[in-house]
Formats: structure tokens, sequence, C-alpha cells
């Protein structure tokens, strides 16, 4: 018994002792935050095991093409990891900057289409996103969209700062959510919140398309069918699939050409998922009833650009996961991914292990 006592007593200190090694050895390690808004939350968790350089530029916007793109390139030789949080894309010139000991690249967002992904797999670079967290946010955005979009938010907003309401029984009127048809493009994690979020809408039937059924989808209520049915028989339709070479451009004026004339289009993923000039035509000439996107190409949408001429458009500055909580969450993810790669770890959420 008391041989016991005594192996578990230094098992008890052995353990702490090995974590504290490790991260001994890690703190050599230089990882660097492509951008200065990366949250505290993150940064508390990296800086526990590596030496964290962060960069004091914004990566978005003009600053981030320009300023912080500069900056990166002084701050990323000898860097072991880098926690990407940006759209903006990942070059050669930045991994070559970077040097051969580069192992690890956490991207801070669910789409990894700006992350070079065959040059990083050339290189046997390991890379992580964040899905899963940020469902919850964007599917509730989604949500505010489809209203936006079905009740003719554009138009009636403009009225109140105009301060001429047009009201009157028969005018201004929108579409209902109740009894109609909601096409899921993408059944994953974003758009099975989604469903979520309707079902209490007294929606009439859920239909989704993809690469395959998916076993949640009996739950939900959804239905598996063709991209082109799905387009036909939807009044709402929901884009929550990533941006790649298949799904690029996706909607186009031959799909567009598919759909209701009191069709609403709603787009979450990418903004290249849509052909904006293909969405142009087809809000103008009324050939689908309105849209609305919380994506676009480019980012930020110019204020002269011409959907925003469109009295049938509904456009919300990339949103989707701007809340407290998930902006942490997908912190702390990118951080222990960064972690769990560096150490010979499996990653939480690999892209590419």
């Amino acid at each position: 018994m008391l041989r016991f006592v005594i192996i578990a007593a230094v098992a008890a200190v052995f353990l702490p002792v090995k974590d504290a090694l490790l991260v001994n050895m890690t703190k050599n390690l230089k990882v660097v935050v492509s951008s200065n808004d990366y949250p505290e939350s993150g940064l508390e968790v990296l800086r526990e095991h590596f030496t964290v350089v962060q960069s004091p530029y914004s990566h978005f916007g003009e600053e981030g093409a320009t300023t912080n793109k500069e900056e990166l390139l002084k701050l990323v030789p000898g860097s072991s990891a880098l926690v990407w949080v940006t759209h903006h894309p990942i070059t050669k010139e930045l991994l070559d900057t970077a040097g051969p000991q580069l192992k690890m690249v956490a991207t801070v967002s669910a789409g990894y289409n700006h992350c070079n992904v065959p040059e990083l797999k050339a290189r046997g670079i390991k890379l992580a996103n964040t899905p899963n967290v940020l469902s919850s946010a964007v599917a509730e955005v989604a949500v505010g969209l489809i209203l936006g979009a079905a009740r003719r938010f554009t138009e009636n907003l403009e009225q109140v700062r105009r301060g001429v309401w047009e009201i009157s029984f028969d005018k201004g009127l929108g579409q209902d959510i109740r009894d109609s048809t909601v096409g899921i493009v993408g059944l994953g994690g974003i758009g099975q919140a989604t469903v979520k979020r309707l079902s209490g809408f007294e929606v009439g039937k859920f239909l989704y398309t993809g690469h395959r059924e998916k076993p949640e989808a009996k739950a939900l209520n959804a239905e598996f069918t063709t991209l082109d049915n799905l387009l036909q028989q939807s009044d709402f339709i929901v884009l929550a699939v990533p941006l790649t070479d298949e799904t690029r451009h996706m909607i186009n004026s031959t799909t567009l050409g598919k759909m209701k004339k009191n069709a609403i289009l709603i787009n979450v993923g990418r903004g290249d998922l849509v052909d904006q000039d293909a969405l142009y035509e087809a809000l103008k000439n009324k050939n689908i009833y309105a849209a609305g996107l919380d994506v676009t190409t480019p980012e930020p949408l110019p204020k002269d650009h011409k959907l925003l001429t469109l009295p049938n458009l509904f456009v919300l500055p990339h949103i989707g996961s701007a809340t407290v909580r998930t902006r942490n969450d997908m912190a702390v993810l990118a951080a222990n991914n960064v972690i769990n790669g560096l150490t010979g770890k499996p990653l939480i959420t690999p892209v590419l292990p």
C-alpha cells in the first residue's frame, strides 16, 4: 500500500513537471499573429507556450492590403506558425519569406479558400480552421437576411431616413416565411443551425443539396434533392457552402434562371459563390424577388457599386461571426490548434493534418 502511495505521489509531481518542460521547450518557437484585432483570449493561450509576435496593424481593408502586408513580410521570418486573422491570401512570397521552419497555419475562419492549400500541402505545412464554433452566429445572420430581404428592409429603411412613409394597405408588401419552401445549399454546421432557427417560423418544407445525404437531416425534417430541383422549388435559397473551384459562381445567369419569380437568395458563404453581374440583372429585371448578402466581392463593396442601387437587395458587411462570444471561441480554437500542431498532437479541426 505504501509503495502505491509513493508511486502516485511521484506521478502527481512528475506530470506538471513534464508539462512545464514541454512549455519551456516550445517557448523559443515564434508564432506570428497577423492582425492587431485578434482577441486577448487567444493571445493568452498562445503566450503560455510560445513567443508571440503580433502585427500592430489591421489586416483588413486598405491598411491590410498595403501597410500590414509589408509589416508581415518583416515579421514572419523564423516563425513556426501563423495565426491568420484575415481573408487576404497567403502567398508564396509570404511562405518563402517565413522560411522552411514554418510548420503550421491556423486561419481564424471557417473558410480557407484564401490559404493557398496546394502550396501549403506541397510544403508539408499543417492547416487548421475554426468551423462549428461560428455556426450559431452565422445562422442568426442568415435568418436576419431572410427577414430583411423578404420584408423589404432596404426600401423601408430608406423611407424612414427620408421621413416619408408610404403607408398603405397594399404597398411595401413582403413575402412570408410561413408555409414556404427553404432550400439549403450545404447542410453543414451553418446550414443545420439555420434550419433549426427557421423551424419556429412554420416553414412548409426544407430541402438541401450537397455531395451526399447527411444523417443529421432526418431529425431536421430536411429532404435531400438535386441542386436543380432545389432551385426550382425553393422560395428561399440559402448558400452555406465553402468556396471551391466547384462552387465558384454556382449562382449564375443559368441557375438564377431556374429560380421562381418570388425566390429570395441568401448568401452567408463567400462572395464568389455568386456571379454578381448576373445577380444584378436578375434583381433589376425582377426575375427573382430579392437577395440578402453578408458576403460580397470585393469586401468592402464600393459605395457606388451597382448592386447598392437596387431596392430589392439587403446587404450586411460580413458580420456573420461578429459576436463577442463567437470571436473569442474562434480565437481560442485557433490557438489550441497551433499548440497541438507544434507539439505533435492531432489538430482539433484539421484541413491539412
